[in-house]
């Protein structure tokens, strides 16, 4: 028993290792960034007052909103870059991994993954237990599903509405100005939504994606259910059986989504190619 939580506490603590050089990976990113991107967006910004001033205002003076728009943008910049420079380069510095090149982070990163992956190997748990935590690990797996599938139902019935919406609009805009020039522009806006509503849900599909992830849900689920009730096809008598087969089934179901899924980033010349 200790050694099977020993086990768990080291692979828990290498697991927790890697999330945060992973995190700390993407804030060094960020800081280096913000560091040398701020004097090149202040040059940028500088260049685009000088521009204005050049070729619009060469004659006659700044507007005076112009001039306190990039002038606040300047001091600005200015104080950004300064604050980073000394959170960079001062002694101590202030950030985390201040002078870190990034490329160190991710080699050492690359080091405790591979170390991960050598002391899993070593303390690899009988194929049973593993089928066992496989079983406890699908719940957040439905749950994810589910609520991808949420997600999407809710992108199609936004698209709906929109498309109900614009298109009920433009018939009554029509009616209610004889000639409708006073809203050329009213219909020109709605029917540009409907156009580009119609072409982005026949692209991307909201509700055949929605259907996919809520039917892979409701079918791990149930064969969740019937492990655990011990009903067919789950009702052999070894134990180890009957979660070899669940994990097998399990695994058939997510990749006939992820087939379902690279289906519908296809084109439908692709698609019925691929069918």
């Amino acid at each position: 028993m200790s050694s099977g939580a020993t086990t768990t506490d080291v692979l828990i603590e290498h697991r927790r290792e890697i999330e945060d050089l992973k995190e700390r990976i993407r804030n060094r990113r960020f800081q280096v960034y913000a560091l040398y991107g701020t004097p090149i967006a202040l040059l940028a910004e500088l260049l685009a007052w000088a521009g204005l001033k050049i070729f619009i205002w060469l004659e006659s003076d700044t507007p005076t909103a112009i001039n306190g728009i990039f002038g606040g943008a300047t001091a600005i910049l200015v104080i950004a870059f300064i604050a980073q420079a000394i959170a960079e380069f001062g002694e101590p510095t202030s950030w985390k991994d201040g002078k870190t090149p990034v490329r160190e982070l991710v080699l050492e990163l690359s080091l405790v993954e591979e170390r991960h992956i050598l002391e899993a190997r070593r303390r690899t748990p009988p194929s049973v237990d593993r089928q066992a935590s496989y079983r406890e690990r699908l719940p957040a797996e439905v749950v994810r599903l589910r609520k991808e599938s949420k997600h999407y139902r809710r992108i199609n019935l936004l698209m709906q509405w929109l498309l109900f919406v614009s298109s009920a609009a433009i018939s009554a805009v029509t009616a209610w100005y004889d000639p409708p020039q006073p809203a050329k522009g009213v219909l020109i806006c709605l029917g540009f939504t409907v156009t580009v509503i119609t072409a982005a849900a026949g692209y991307f599909r909201p509700r055949e994606r929605a259907f996919n992830l809520q039917q892979t849900a409701d079918n791990i689920e149930e064969h969740a259910t019937a492990l655990e009730l011990g009903i067919s096809p789950y009702n052999a008598t070894e134990e180890a059986q009957n979660l070899e087969l669940f994990a097998t089934t399990v695994e058939r179901l997510r990749a006939e989504q992820r087939m379902r899924e690279q289906q519908l980033d296809q084109p439908q010349q692709g698609q019925q190619q691929v069918i």
